[in-house]
């Protein structure tokens, strides 16, 4: 039973994260097209679109922004490829770049927008 409580906390801290991360990419200019994207093998937090760039945006939220890079490792980045592979001809037509982006959130501080994360 505490198992599941911890996770339905963690659940709830992510989708917080994740509207966070949202809104501030729109202050950015971005679109946000979906949320928590689900294709088999992988799912994506979000997916923006900023004139002719479109990004797959991983996000983490974590005590501090080093634990935040620390938990996005290769394996966690893979799954995001694919899914990202995936979706892409579902909203990437007119966009010139496509990448996947990750975005920590941090107690007390603005969040931390990282470009192009994955380039293979």
């Amino acid at each position: 039973l505490r198992l599941r409580a911890d996770r339905s906390r963690a659940e709830q801290r992510g989708r917080r994260a994740e509207t966070i991360a949202a809104w501030w990419l729109r202050l950015h200019g971005w679109r946000i097209l979906a949320q928590r994207a689900r294709v088999p093998g992988g799912e994506v937090d979000l997916v923006a679109r900023r004139g002719r760039t479109l990004a797959f945006v991983e996000v983490k939220a974590r005590a501090s922004e080093a634990s935040a890079a620390l938990s996005l490792d290769r394996s966690r980045l893979r799954r995001v490829a694919v899914a990202a592979e995936r979706l892409a001809p579902r909203y990437g037509h007119g966009c010139d770049t496509i990448r996947i982006d990750a975005l920590y959130i941090v107690p007390r501080r603005l969040p931390r927008h990282v470009p192009d994360v994955w380039s293979g």
